[in-house]
């Protein structure tokens, strides 16, 4: 089916619809046939109705002309979606009621007065303009609700052309929101997608022979014939491709009217307003670019810091931005530097705002940079009718549902990315938890990862099907199914991954993949296999620090309070603090690294002698010792007040862990903290301990992804380890400060 056919096909409705208005007496002034929706725009599929509309002066009666000219159509055998009304209750009704008011920007003359057809559009035009800022948030809530009901056509099992996201109904939303003279959209790419669409419905309705919209599975070897593809794999990607193309346009349509109508339009040529988000990425309307500090080529991971902030602030990833970085930007060294790592981590777990970002990731060629093994699984149909969505959608959902998870596990950075390679194996004829073993095993490698992490997300990948598999088909209270786990299993940190990526993989799949009763059978293999294993829940306390550092000359005569050192580190620089112990110097020196805006990857605290030691391993490559002195020195005199100038916790996210763990330690108590990482985390820690009069023997800061994983050795000032009610005060206080 091609555009000439549907419009040979439309003029043929036309003809029958000008016969019929002549045959019934139709004037030329005062009444008109008009043409309405689809049969407006021209786009009539074989078993389309012809929507059309007797439109009359407000004081002109037509008599009995409007049943004259339905007969002959009805007699013809078309489908008739009919009505009569003057220009004043199509504009009253237009105002009224969204849907009409759309309809009527297709509105197209068939027979009778010219100058009433057109009058009306022009009026109706005139009126969705001057009424769109009032209008669109109502048309933005039925688009949601429409895409809540029915899915995206992209990604669903059973896509419906018109009414899911992406499909055509999408595509004429877009075309009104041209019309407000708002917003704009890639013309050229919006038509080439229609079309197609189009076409398909056209071949839909004659593989069928009714006015059928839903694609079933049965229908696609057909439609694979018809527009001359291989299989009905290849037609399924020929129509989502499409249909993610338009829903990706719509998306970024919408998030541009939100803008407009947050914010109104600047008169003038102003140069956009930039807010600083990361190294040479900004904000600016709602979208994540560049602010043309760094150039491109000179930065390869702008790609991720750019796409991970947009992820993680729920902003627009701008298009451009993408295919310029794709274009200018080179290539990730392999292996991955760590900031590569923790970008790709924390964009992962970055929850829903991931699948807007990935999208235009998808959209611009920027995944191929990232991971070129995508396209095994893109817009790969799934088998299984378990399934909601397709392959790629599903690994998507999988590390929305994962982050959510990332409290529970103590490497939240493993988890997410064996969320992302799980399904990575599908497409082939061997059995895809096989196959992607060693294809992500090479992903992970890539990425940097050290050879025993590697070493779990392949067990992850190779295994995630097998606790659901044991748990609803073997007999758990048997030891030989918990065996069989722990054979294969081996490690407590890899079953307590595994869990959480069972459960994420489940509900991602659909609601009904995870019911009660499954999870509570799997529930119990795991504890029963961790029992096995002789696991202890919770996260391994670190090893207390011992290093000895040499002591600064201005330290060791008391001509200097403070000792600040900055070395270059791998991707960064290493900061080493030292001075005097006493009650709260850590806080102070994560108050005053925060204030700087400085992004702390992981650091280590000790007591050497009569010293408090700190060492801070950095993103920012280009530190000045003497700055952050100054800036240390400042918070240590009561100069400057860090809990004022620091922004309060962001508690939209996951609430924190706090846990004491009194099996760490012998001489102190451990106190572990799991938050989400952001400026501030551990000032606010710290000073909660210190307020209570508390010493930190020793501190092991890590950040993993999106999640700190912090541990601290408290003591009594003078004294040993907490009692009790001390170590509940110290968690209690913690928790306060993060909430």
């Amino acid at each position: 089916m091609t555009i000439a056919e549907r419009t040979e096909r439309t003029a043929a409705a036309d003809r029958l619809c000008r016969e019929a208005y002549e045959k019934a007496g139709g004037k030329d002034t005062g009444t008109a046939l008009v043409a309405v929706g689809g049969y407006g725009r021209g786009e009539l599929a074989p078993y389309s109705d012809l929507d059309v509309v007797l439109v009359h002066d407000d004081d002109l009666d037509p008599g009995e002309l409007a049943v004259a000219v339905w007969y002959p159509l009805w007699d013809s055998g078309s489908r008739l979606d009919h009505s009569v009304r003057s220009v004043s209750e199509m504009i009253d009704t237009a105002g009224a009621d969204l849907k009409v008011a759309l309809g009527l920007l297709d509105v197209r003359h068939l027979a009778g007065d010219p100058n009433l057809t057109l009058r009306l559009r022009a009026t109706a035009l005139a009126a969705w303009r001057r009424s769109a800022k009032e209008r669109l948030p109502e048309l933005a809530r039925m688009v949601r609700h429409r895409h809540e009901l029915v899915g995206e056509l992209a990604h669903v099992s059973v896509p419906d052309l018109k009414e899911a996201a992406g499909g055509l109904r999408d595509a004429s939303v877009l075309k009104a929101l041209v019309a407000t003279w708002l917003v704009d959209v890639p013309h050229v790419e919006l038509e080439r997608g229609r079309q197609a669409l189009l076409d398909v419905r056209d071949h839909l309705h004659a593989a069928t022979g009714r006015p059928a919209d839903r694609v079933g599975p049965e229908v696609w070897p057909e439609l694979a014939g018809r527009l001359g593809l291989a299989d009905a794999e290849a037609a399924q990607r020929h129509v989502r491709q499409h249909g993610r193309r338009i829903a990706h346009l719509s998306r970024m349509t919408w998030r541009r009217v939100d803008a407009v109508l947050a914010r109104p339009r600047a008169v003038g040529g102003r140069v956009p307003q930039l807010t600083p988000l990361a190294r040479g990425v900004a904000s600016s309307s709602g979208e994540v670019v560049l602010d043309g500090r760094v150039e491109p080529a000179t930065d390869p991971l702008l790609l991720l810091r750019a796409a991970t902030e947009a992820a993680e602030r729920d902003l627009v990833l701008a298009p451009a931005t993408v295919s310029r970085l794709v274009k200018e930007s080179p290539e990730l060294p392999d292996p991955w530097p760590e900031e590569a790592r923790h970008l790709m981590v924390r964009l992962l777990a970055a929850g829903p705002g991931l699948l807007a970002v990935w999208e235009t990731l998808e959209e611009t060629g920027g995944l191929d940079r990232i991971l070129p093994e995508w396209d095994r699984v893109r817009l790969l149909p799934h088998a299984s009718v378990v399934h909601r969505f397709t392959v790629d959608r599903h690994v998507v959902e999988t590390c929305v549902e994962a982050s959510r998870l990332i409290r529970r596990v103590a490497r939240p950075d493993l988890l997410m990315v064996a969320a992302l390679l799980h399904d990575i194996g599908k497409g082939g004829l061997v059995e895809h938890s096989v196959a992607g073993e060693p294809v992500a095993r090479g992903v992970a490698t890539r990425m940097g990862f050290v050879p025993r992490d590697v070493e779990v997300i392949g067990t992850l990948v190779r295994w995630h099907l097998l606790l659901p598999g044991i748990a609803t088909t073997r007999d758990i209270d048997d030891p030989v199914t918990v065996d069989e786990v722990t054979s294969k299993i081996t490690s407590p940190l890899t079953l307590e991954l595994l869990a959480a990526l069972t459960e994420a993989d489940a509900l991602a799949a659909s609601e009904k993949a995870w019911s009660s009763w499954r999870a509570g059978l799997v529930g119990t293999l795991v504890r029963r296999a961790a029992a096995s294993l002789d696991h202890t829940p919770g996260h391994a306390a670190p090893l207390e620090t011992t290093a000895q550092l040499p002591v600064p000359p201005g330290l060791l005569d008391g001509s200097e309070p403070v000792a600040v050192q900055v070395e270059p580190s791998d991707d960064g620089s290493r900061i080493t603090v030292l001075a005097p112990d006493r009650v709260g110097l850590l806080a102070d020196v994560a108050g005053a690294l925060a204030l700087h805006r400085v992004s702390v990857r992981g650091a280590r605290a000790w007591a050497q002698g009569e010293l408090g030691v700190s060492q801070w391993e950095v993103s920012d490559p280009e530190l000045d010792a003497t700055v952050l002195r100054q800036r240390l020195e400042a918070v240590v005199e009561g100069r400057v007040e860090v809990a004022a100038r620091l922004r309060k916790p962001d508690t939209r996210g996951l609430d924190p862990s706090v846990a004491v763990r009194p099996e760490a330690s012998r001489q102190a108590t451990v106190l572990e903290v799991r938050a989400a990482d952001r400026p501030g985390l551990l000032h606010h820690v710290l000073a909660a301990v210190a307020a209570l009069g508390m010493t930190v023997r020793s501190a092991h800061v890590d950040t993993l992804g999106p999640q700190a994983v912090d541990v601290f050795y408290l003591q009594e000032l003078g004294a040993g380890g907490l009692a009790d009610d001390r170590a509940a005060s110290a968690a209690h206080a913690v928790r306060a400060a993060l909430a």
